[in-house]
């Protein structure tokens, strides 16, 4: 059952994007391009995620025992330190946003769309976990 509620779940968020147009990297381009012609609606998109994640994320900062609707704990990060490992990853993922117009979950709505450009972007961002996990000594 939780399988499946993950999978409509994500379903849900893939057909999100798909209408708001955050699966293509034009419109993601468009909303960089501040200096020409500008596109504001990626920012009306993200203002809406986070009023709909705000409470929800509220709740569980605020409680110390917060599970999810299985009632297994959520792990929320406990690292509230800005530092150059932060800054650095913030900057290469900026960078990478920046020049292909993807991120992560655009880039597998892309291949379900039929895109299989998008297959660059996502091996390059495994072979970034990868070397990530290798250099960190990250087991997860």
């Amino acid at each position: 059952m939780k399988n499946l509620l993950a999978f409509l779940w994500g379903g849900l968020f893939s057909v999100g994007l798909m209408i708001s147009g955050m699966a293509n990297p034009e419109k993601v381009l468009d909303f960089l391009d501040v200096f020409g012609d500008w596109d504001p609606s990626l920012a009306f998109v993200m203002l809406g995620a986070i009023m709909v994640a705000f409470i929800p994320f509220q709740k569980a900062t605020r409680n110390p025992v917060a599970k999810t609707v299985f009632h297994e704990p959520i792990q929320l990060p406990t690292n509230q330190k800005i530092d150059s490992k932060l800054m650095s990853g913030s900057l290469l993922f900026g960078i990478g946003w920046g020049i292909a117009g993807i991120c992560p979950a655009p880039s597998l709505t892309l291949i379900g769309l039929g895109h299989y450009q998008a297959t660059y972007f996502i091996m390059a961002m495994l072979a970034g976990v990868y070397l990530h996990r290798q250099w960190s000594g990250a087991s997860s």
